[in-house]
């Protein structure tokens, strides 16, 4: 499948059930709902779907599903975060046997690398597969930036490398991008306290947390931005910042499965050492939660737009 990095891209959230197994069925529910609200994409295996205490067969499992879901429609995506550039390949290989079309590639876990060894993971592992690879740069989170200078160099040998996760914080760097490489790297934000600033200044789509409990309105701002109705995106823009802060926090997992429970689109359930949200914070949570619900905008009839 050609697909174009754009649009809005979930990070999903992995759904378990009360015995810390994959519920499949309430995935499959918050995935339709996804689909519904017009998503552009599936992304598997980040941060939010708790990738790191998946079991091999979970992540199959999963995506599997996805893929059943979207029968086509969309592309699945793939995160691929590994400590070893032997163990990045071997994941790539994975994700191409599963169906996936598509990859989010992390640099280098649990170490960390110089400019050039960050290049040779990145060149080797796109080298490995015809598979479209769009390269997280996340320099606030895991300390190691991708440069200008090394996306450069990255794209002339490897014509997969077709887009980033733009996610230094600084939203300035979305036209240093557009600048630097036109439209050869396609620009995802990957903050959601910084997405509508981030269309505004070209960036193609958005890698979102919270369109995970509030897809629609997730999708309402990105089309509605791109249609140039920036004063109604704002709108709902600033009712919705309250609840893209919860994104920005150490237990945006928690968080935002909480906001999902909330809404009907999942549960609380997250899978050890994670633990849901307890006592005064738990209540904080809440009553951001509840604040938005009461005064959740009507929506203008944005799919036409898309």
């Amino acid at each position: 499948m050609e697909f174009e990095w754009k649009g809005v891209m979930p990070a999903l959230t992995t759904k378990f059930d009360e015995n810390d197994n994959l519920d499949l069925d309430l995935f499959e529910k918050n995935v339709r709902a996804q689909l519904d609200a017009g998503v552009s994409g599936l992304i598997l295996g980040g941060t939010l779907g708790e990738a790191s205490t998946l079991e091999p067969d979970e992540l199959k499992a999963l995506t599997q599903k996805a893929l059943e879901i979207a029968n086509g429609s969309i592309p699945v995506i793939l995160n691929v975060a590994e400590g070893s550039t032997r163990r990045a390949v071997k994941a790539v290989t994975t994700a191409e046997a599963s169906g996936a079309k598509g990859l989010m590639l992390l640099p280098p876990m649990r170490y960390k690398p110089t400019g050039k060894e960050t290049e040779a993971y990145i060149r080797e592992i796109a080298g490995s597969t015809h598979l479209q690879i769009m390269v997280y740069n996340n320099p606030v989170d895991y300390g190691t930036e991708v440069t200008l200078d090394m996306f450069e160099s990255l794209m002339k040998d490897c014509p997969n490398i077709q887009a980033v996760k733009e996610s230094t914080r600084d939203v300035s760097n979305v036209t240093r991008i557009k600048n630097a490489f036109g439209d050869r790297l396609k620009i995802l934000c990957g903050v959601d306290t910084l997405a509508l600033e981030s269309l505004a200044m070209g960036a193609d789509g958005w890698v979102a947390g919270l369109v995970c409990a509030f897809p629609r309105e997730t999708v309402a701002i990105y089309a509605l931005a791109k249609a140039g109705q920036m004063d109604t995106a704002l709108e709902i823009y600033r009712w919705f910042l309250p609840l893209l802060e919860l994104d920005i926090n150490p237990q945006l997992v928690q968080n935002i499965k909480l906001a999902e429970k909330m809404v009907g689109l999942g549960s609380e359930a997250v899978r050890r050492p994670r633990l849901p949200l307890f006592g005064t914070e738990r209540q904080r949570v809440i009553s951001v939660i509840e604040r938005a619900l009461k005064s959740r905008p009507v929506l203008p009839e944005y799919l036409k737009l898309i």
